[in-house]
């Protein structure tokens, strides 16, 4: 009997024990249910520590800019690789098709290209909600009649991008109009289509409404008709196969950026298209020589000394860059009146980019960095030309452009021959062949002739002054000589390095 009890008081305790037992070993069962499960694609990005986009080098995605990568798309990108705290990888795909084909895949974890979300595209992909609304136009050149509806277009050679929703607009018109008929290409960008119109080589083409903005100033001759269709909206692609979870945080990105408006703000900066020299306006511009420069004079003459310029070539710089506002801020990180990016800054020296001797002797230095860069056969004044482009385009898109002058016989060391080829920087036939890929080649050349005008005109406004304060502080107040100012410009209408 003593045993049966002393056996009875042990139930207790071995029950605790087995149940403890049985309690750990659900937990671990648990835990290796739990750590068996497939990661989720948000899990999968966190844990990598990479986003991977696939994307398309060009004007409206993402290209190498002066300061580094950027474009709309890049921009977004960035931002939710940001809000992620992981980095950003791009891999790079020309055709649309394919670019589909591979998110859907599952080769990169979405594709943002400017993609316009379409029902046969939802039926591959599944886009995030719009951010982006544009509108498909027909263009023509002015030469020719304007065309007032498709119907007019019948006949004519229409060009469109292979493998774009332009064409499945036109298979859907087609049902409407079966004699209306069209080319595809699939490596050009839209830009190529307006040049095409401009020069004649084709008689239509449909672009998008942004691109057409951005590029109307610089093909002239191509004009819009009409629109072909409703406005339609853009979006990222996902794979449709895939969990939700990255999805979801891409459009709660979305959705925060354009409550706060960083949305239109990059939508102003990548596809506005103001001339700087008309948005100042000659009045405005006039107003801040008087109003603004004398208070920097001083200080661009010092720092134009230290660094062997001139020191109007340094106002008229800071003039297009920052119109002479020693606050001048921009959501894209640039500040100050030089407008240096952060990384610039850093590599000056700079550690206040607001401060505004800081920023003209860092802008100073870097710009005189990239004139002694340049090889040393090249002379003044094409010296200071290049090094004004790369200052605005970056050294490696001044460098390709030299590429492609000198691949088409023209002088690479002189600006008036590499002026020419620095907008086909823009064509994706030609920059496809070059090391830096995109850029917005017609910007450095707008860029450089800009800064000439501003400091001929500084230039001129400083003699003005001088006349002024010659005459009043004569003495005997009798009329001198018309005074002579001597031409400082050479046969080719620049002037020399000792001005500039």
């Amino acid at each position: 009997m003593s045993k049966l009890r002393q056996y009875a008081r042990q139930l207790p305790q071995r029950f605790s024990f087995k149940r403890t037992l049985f309690g750990v070993l659900l937990i671990a069962l648990c835990g290796a249910l739990v750590a068996s499960r497939p990661p989720t694609a948000l899990e999968q990005v966190l844990a990598s520590g990479t986003l991977v986009a696939i994307s398309r080098n060009g004007p409206t995605t993402y290209y190498e800019g002066p300061n580094g990568t950027t474009g709309f798309e890049y921009a977004l990108l960035q931002g939710f690789a940001d809000s992620l705290g992981v980095t950003l990888e791009i891999r790079e795909q020309e055709h649309l098709g394919a670019m589909l084909d591979m998110v859907a895949e599952g080769d990169g974890q979405l594709a943002a290209a400017g993609l316009t979300i379409t029902p046969q595209r939802q039926q591959q992909v599944r886009f995030t909600s719009p951010y982006l609304e544009v509108t498909q136009q027909l263009i023509y050149n002015r030469g020719g009649a304007k065309p007032q509806s498709i119907e007019d277009v019948l006949g004519g050679d229409l060009l469109v991008i292979a493998g774009s929703s332009h064409v499945e607009r036109l298979q859907q018109l087609k049902a409407d109009y079966p004699e209306l008929s069209w080319r595809e290409e699939p490596n050009l960008e839209m830009i190529d289509l307006l040049e095409m119109v401009h020069r004649g080589e084709v008689d239509y083409a449909i672009v998008d409404s942004n691109a057409y903005h951005i590029n109307a100033q610089t093909f002239p001759r191509a004009r819009l008709a009409f629109d072909v269709g409703e406005p339609e909206t853009l979006g990222w692609a996902f794979p449709r196969w895939a969990d939700r979870s990255l999805y979801q945080r891409a459009q709660a990105y979305l959705a925060q950026i354009d409550d706060n408006g960083v949305l239109d703000s990059l939508a102003t900066e990548f596809f506005s298209n103001d001339d700087p020299v008309s948005t100042g306006g000659a009045l405005l511009f006039t107003h801040r020589l008087e109003k603004r420069l004398p208070q920097w004079q001083p200080l661009m003459q010092q720092v134009a000394d230290e660094v062997d310029l001139s020191w109007q070539l340094l106002a008229a710089i800071s003039y297009q860059e920052s119109h002479w506002n020693p606050e001048a801020r921009s959501h894209t990180g640039v500040r100050g009146l030089m407008m240096l990016t952060r990384t610039t800054a850093k590599e000056l020296g700079v550690k206040n980019r607001l401060d505004p001797e800081q920023s003209m002797r860092g802008g100073a230095t870097y710009l005189k960095d990239l004139y002694t860069r340049l090889p040393e056969r090249i002379q003044d004044p094409d010296r200071t030309l290049l090094a004004l482009a790369a200052y605005n385009t970056g050294m490696g898109h001044l460098e390709d452009a030299r590429v492609l002058t000198q691949r088409h016989g023209g002088d690479p060391d002189k600006w008036q021959d590499v002026e020419k080829y620095l907008p086909l920087l823009a064509k994706r036939k030609y920059y496809r062949t070059l090391k830096h890929g995109y850029a917005r080649g017609w910007e450095p050349v707008q860029y450089v002739n800009n800064i000439l005008r501003f400091r001929d005109i500084i230039a001129w406004h400083d003699q003005q002054e001088q006349r002024r304060l010659a005459m009043a502080t004569n003495a005997d107040n009798t009329p001198d000589e018309p005074s002579k100012v001597k031409s400082e410009r050479n046969d080719n209408g620049i002037m020399p390095m000792s001005v500039l």
